[in-house]
């Protein structure tokens, strides 16, 4: 399953997708559950699965996915939530994404 949106959605997909060659990828927006214009692409979870984490620890993986994605995490990517699995791990498991917990409302609310 892929999910796409927004242009930064699809080059979020691109640039995993290139760097990562994932056998499985989703990347999901969930800004609407943050207190963003509707609309916002500032909030995203991410779920890839790639054969190139394997062997690799998982600060690992999520650094190469952050490598990935410098340029939007510096110019507007608010938060990116990442599941980076082999697919060994993936095919084990229940393959449900996680769900981010609600929004607090943010600046200390």
């Amino acid at each position: 399953m892929e999910s796409t949106g927004g242009p930064v959605a699809e080059t979020i997909q691109r640039k995993i997708r290139t760097g990562a060659e994932p056998q499985h990828l989703e990347i999901v927006n969930e800004s609407y559950m943050h207190n963003v214009p509707k609309g916002s692409e500032t909030h995203f979870r991410v779920v890839v699965v790639s054969k190139k984490f394997e062997g690799m620890p998982l600060i690992k993986r999520h650094k190469l996915i952050y490598g990935l994605l410098e340029e939007e995490l510096a110019s507007g990517v608010h938060a990116l939530a990442i599941e980076a699995k082999t697919p060994a791990q993936w095919e084990s498991s229940d393959q449900t994404p996680k769900t981010s917990p609600a929004c607090r409302g943010g600046f200390g609310k």
